[in-house]
């Protein structure tokens, strides 16, 4: 009966079942509680892990580039899409900048014409992959410039900082606009506002 209690639609809580019950100690109440599968699963769904720690992206795979050996030999096979840019990263899920690209060697701009090829190859598959998020990782797809900040001295997959990479002379730098009171320091790694 206690775990019919407790796992009711309008459940008694541990410690209302307790009193209930005539129990000394919580540690007597649990010995007859059972929680049921479908409560377990509702709490777990309650709880909505993979809607705050998983993100989907779409992925274009090259089949071409599999089936002819390219990939093998090294060649990009996979397009993470960024919105702004691909990223040809085998390991994308482990890279520390993924979803806040810090334009590393497999990082592709869109606008650029190599940019571009991807999306005109003939034998593409679009799929769409969950990436799973640390806190730190959701921070960088959340909050902004301010998380991006954090990870300016984090190698990336290539193996040089954002900071080490700089920001090319020749780079077309999209405006930040602040939305917080806390300004970013115009000095970190060359970076001009």
């Amino acid at each position: 009966m206690a775990s019919q209690l407790y796992n009711a639609k309008e459940p008694m809580t541990l410690f209302e079942l307790q009193a209930w019950l005539g129990h000394r100690s919580p540690e007597t109440t649990q010995h007859y509680v059972k929680i049921s599968p479908n409560k377990l699963v509702k709490a777990y769904s309650d709880a909505r892990y993979f809607e705050r720690n998983v993100r989907t992206i779409e992925v274009l795979v090259d089949r071409d580039a599999v089936t002819s050996g390219a990939a093998a030999g090294g060649e990009p096979w996979q397009y993470y899409d960024l919105g702004h840019g691909w990223c040809t990263y085998t390991f994308f899920e482990q890279c520390p900048h993924r979803m806040a690209c810090a334009h590393c060697d497999f990082y592709t701009p869109k606008g650029s014409s190599k940019g571009q090829l991807p999306a005109a190859k003939e034998n593409l598959q679009r799929m769409l992959a969950s990436v799973p998020l640390s806190e730190e990782k959701r921070a960088a797809v959340d909050d902004g410039q301010a998380a991006l900040d954090k990870l300016a001295d984090v190698p990336t997959p290539a193996g040089p900082t954002p900071c080490e990479i700089g920001v090319p002379a020749s780079a077309t730098l999209l405006p930040i606009v602040d939305v917080t009171t806390r300004a970013m320091d115009p000095g970190r790694c060359g970076l001009r506002r």
